[in-house]
């Protein structure tokens, strides 16, 4: 490339706070696409015919993908450069999107949950990196709370959004997937044009393909407190984007699909919302406070269905946004603290592992004892043990603050 051609292209590259909300609005894109389905789980099952315990499964495949991104492709932006991997992520959010769109049996409905849970291992994970370069400040504090803010959001918007089409426009099942698929173009756009961060990116046979996680000796005793608070943290997400339209419609008798997916987007504004205004509290009070929040919140669902009340699950919906994302950034940052410089990325990613394994396995657990028994004592069995977690992450976080 010539001289002229460089400019050329720098000239046309997003930089700054420009190029850090493009990265920001990949983030988002990317979430929006994990929580599509959770207004329309109920109308695929009926119009596929599954179980409950089926749903679950649709649901929770999408941890293989995540854990693949994590386990395989993980340091591969550091080595290649960030916009390579945002961009490969956003092509593998695509092929998703074209899945979902053209559904027409479970397998359909697997396949398209495993590839966005690859593309968002992806992108969001070299995102997150891409942001610390981006952000024009010293404090990268801010990039994470960035990220994390704009998961959640993304998160919140994809539901509602996919609840409001589902309710008032056609096609349910499809347009969708064509709105989200035009929003996932745009984006790539942008990222396309944004600056790249990676001085100088290398070629892909410069990265091992090799699966590597581990945990030093030290820090395992004191790595149990976040990685529970992770778990259930994202558990409780889990269940709310798995399972809370089915208990709306089956127990509180509310059928309206943009209802379902507007009380999802609660639990995550609320979420967004605690990170950006809680940012100066300390990571174990913020862990420890997410703990906490996590007995009264399960009591509340439970409640919420034996009442069969409507305003006692949007309070426990409130109360599950701040619990959720305590959890989620308290765990982080003690983790952060915790790992060696030399070690981080592995011990970050073995909080990550947490996280998405309790963001599908629970959730699996609920399907099966809902169709055994009943929504409420799967209800009951998931609170149970959520507080176990809780005091027992709470025990081992006293005792390593100690």
């Amino acid at each position: 490339m010539t001289a002229h051609a460089q400019v050329m292209t720098r000239d046309h590259e997003l930089g700054g706070n420009a190029a850090a909300a493009a990265v920001a609005a990949m983030i988002a894109a990317l979430f929006a696409g994990s929580t599509a389905l959770t207004p329309l789980y109920v109308i695929y099952k009926q119009a596929f015919g599954f179980s409950q315990i089926t749903l679950t499964l649709v649901y929770a495949v999408y941890v293989v993908g995540n854990l693949a991104a994590l386990l395989v492709f993980g340091r591969m932006s550091d080595v290649i450069g960030r916009r390579p991997m945002a961009l490969a992520g956003m092509a593998v959010a695509v092929v998703s999107g074209a899945f979902f769109l053209f559904a027409e049996n479970v397998a359909w409905l697997d396949i398209a949950r495993i590839l966005s849970g690859l593309a968002i291992g992806v992108g969001a994970g070299t995102g997150t990196a891409w942001l610390a370069e981006l952000v024009s400040t010293n404090d990268k504090s801010q990039a994470a709370t960035i990220a994390t803010s704009t998961n959640f959001l993304g998160l919140g918007l994809g539901a509602l959004g996919a609840g409001l089409l589902a309710e008032y426009a056609p096609w349910p099942l499809r347009l969708t997937f064509v709105v989200y698929l035009a929003m996932l173009a745009i984006v790539t756009m942008l990222i396309w044009r944004t600056q790249e961060t990676v001085s100088r990116p290398g070629k892909l046979g410069d990265v091992s393909m090799r699966p590597r996680l581990s945990l030093p000796d030290d820090i395992r005793a004191g790595f149990v407190a976040p990685a529970v608070t992770g778990f259930g943290a994202m558990s409780l997400v889990g269940f709310y984007a798995a399972l809370a339209p089915s208990i709306l419609a089956q127990q509180l008798q509310v059928t309206n699909h943009a209802e379902a997916g507007a009380l999802f987007f609660e639990l995550a504004i609320v979420a967004a919302a605690t990170i950006l205004a809680t940012t100066r509290l300390s990571s174990r009070a913020t862990m420890f406070t997410a703990l906490a929040l996590m007995i009264p919140t399960v009591a509340l669902i439970v409640a919420a269905q034996i009442l069969a009340s409507m305003a006692i699950m949007i309070v426990a919906t409130a109360l599950c946004g701040v619990s959720a994302a305590f959890g989620y950034r308290g765990g982080l940052q003690v983790v952060n603290e915790i790992a060696p410089a030399d070690r981080r990325a592995e011990v970050v990613s073995a909080f990550f592992i947490c996280c998405f394994c309790g963001n599908a396995l629970p959730v699996i657990g609920i399907g099966v004892l809902s169709t055994m028994a009943s929504a409420t004592m799967a209800s009951l069995a998931f609170a149970g043990m959520i507080v176990i977690f809780s005091l027992v992450a709470l025990g081992f976080g006293a005792k390593c603050a100690r």
